[in-house]
């Protein structure tokens, strides 16, 4: 009989970057506020914790991140205008966000890498298991792949990361991971981890993506680790150890995704996101997505 581990109950947030690829735009603004058609990407993370059962939600901020504390509290005035018009539909948009979780907030001060920003949640998560979830990646609810995490920890205990299969030319924008199967399609034994590797050192073409379930442990091993690739702690090393020595926190498990994701973090990848989701909407799709057939079909005459 499969052993039942501690259901998960709490995310971490990590959103101390200073979004520099976005600049100017990010000058004043937090790079999670930015919107992703008409509510901020942030909120699409904190919306994929809540459906996975995680309704306890630490975000580990930085200076100039007041707008995200703003974004999830109640905003009376606001509200009361609303009520005031009549306007239920935008009332109800404005109630949701403050609606979703209970929020923390601690600041990271010193920007020393996401193993340090995780190791930031310590004094919150106790000796919990917990989720990470990066603010860059957003995965489509359609495919809930932190419902799966969550279900292959009960199970198997331990850690799992998100894995995605990518070209070798782009292995080293990523941490990797070496892993041998399972009987489970999905699901794969993480044996070693490295952080960026060119490509003629990959262990394997599967790319961490911003997903994870931890054991405590983790607080431990990011303790003791050194700066590594940039300077900074690097989270990836920390899970190496893990992935090393089951005997300390358990086995390090990886969920292979091939579902919808977009990447908001590189300026490209977070227009082509509006724009996927934009034409799905049903109240802007079918309107947007004749616009933009129209807009090819001139640019392409143009050719």
């Amino acid at each position: 009989m499969t052993e039942s581990h501690p259901r998960i109950s709490k995310a971490v947030i990590p959103a101390a970057g200073l979004g520099t690829r976005f600049l100017p735009a990010t000058k004043a603004t937090p790079k999670e506020m930015l919107p992703v058609v008409d509510k901020p990407a942030i909120q699409y993370v904190v919306e994929e914790a809540a459906s996975a059962g995680l309704d306890d939600v630490l975000m580990i901020t930085g200076r100039n991140k007041r707008p995200l504390e703003d974004h999830f509290d109640r905003n009376h005035e606001l509200e009361s205008a609303l009520q005031k018009k009549g306007d239920a539909s935008r009332l109800a948009k404005v109630q949701e966000s403050s609606d979703l979780a209970t929020m923390h907030y601690v600041r990271q001060g010193d920007p020393k890498g996401l193993g340090h920003a995780v190791l930031c949640a310590a004094p919150h998560v106790g000796r919990e298991p917990f989720a990470v979830l990066l603010g860059d990646d957003l995965i489509d609810p359609r495919d809930p792949l932190l419902a799966r995490m969550v279900d292959i920890h009960e199970r198997h205990g331990g850690s799992v990361i998100a894995l995605m299969e990518v070209a070798p030319e782009q292995i080293h924008l990523y941490g990797c991971a070496a892993v041998e199967a399972t009987d489970e399609g999905d699901l794969v034994k993480v044996t070693g981890l490295v952080e960026k590797p060119d490509a003629a050192d990959a262990p394997s073409n599967y790319a961490i993506i911003g997903r994870y379930v931890l054991d405590p442990h983790i607080f431990d091993i990011l303790r003791k680790t050194e700066p590594g690739r940039g300077g900074e702690i690097q989270l990836t090393d920390a899970l190496q150890q893990l992935a090393a020595d089951e005997k300390v926190g358990g086995p390090v498990h990886g969920v292979v995704f091939k579902g919808r994701r977009y990447d908001t973090g590189d300026r490209g990848d977070y227009l082509r996101a509006i724009v996927r989701l934009a034409c799905e909407r049903e109240d802007l799709g079918p309107d947007f997505r004749a616009w933009l057939r129209s807009y090819v079909a001139e640019e392409m005459q143009g050719l």
